[in-house]
């Protein structure tokens, strides 16, 4: 069967590899883009973030829904999503090799470049969450950027789980639409 822009979501979903090797040729360029944007600060890590990109498209696109997003831009959305995933982990990796190292022992240039890391992964995270209330916000931080467990951040704010639960599916919501809106959809 040929794979064209009519059939090309309905064969991914069946785990056509012809499909998949579609969808690298028509939105490759576009999701490199967005890699590279991201990931500006590794290029060594460009390349493998975008083969584990359209791996996760290929593993995930049964969760794909045509009537609420484009493929492109749900796909654009993997792509920068595990492309911070990529930020975050290179992070730990300069924290764990930094763990038993005293400052100015530790090179310049992992200093500059976990600086530009961190800064980075603020400016996403700042222009994710600029759409919440503070509140929202803050439980945001505490459960994605803390990695605190709901339990704790009950304790914390003496809300309970439930209402955290709702906050954080609203919050997600208008994230998600925001991040629409942002892209011209």
């Amino acid at each position: 069967m040929k794979i064209s822009s009519k059939n090309y979501i309905q064969q991914l979903k069946q785990h056509n590899e012809e499909a998949l090797v579609y969808v690298i040729n028509t939105y490759g360029g576009l999701l490199m883009g967005i890699i590279r944007k991201t990931l500006f600060t590794l290029p060594s890590k460009q390349e493998e973030c975008l083969n584990d990109v359209f791996l996760s498209i290929w593993e995930n696109i049964a969760s794909y829904r045509e009537e609420k997003n484009s493929f492109q831009n749900w796909a654009a959305a993997v792509a920068k999503y595990r492309a911070i995933d990529y930020l975050r982990q290179c992070r730990r990796e300069l924290s764990q090799q930094h763990l038993n190292v005293e400052e100015n022992e530790i090179p310049t240039e992992d200093r500059m470049l976990e600086r530009l890391i961190d800064q980075e992964l603020s400016d996403e995270l700042e222009k994710m969450l600029r759409c919440l209330k503070p509140l929202d916000r803050q439980l945001f931080l505490k459960l994605y950027v803390e990695e605190k467990s709901v339990s704790q951040v009950s304790q914390e704010t003496g809300m309970e789980s439930s209402v955290i639960y709702n906050r954080i599916s609203r919050g997600r919501k208008k994230i998600r639409k925001n991040f629409t809106v942002e892209r011209g959809v």
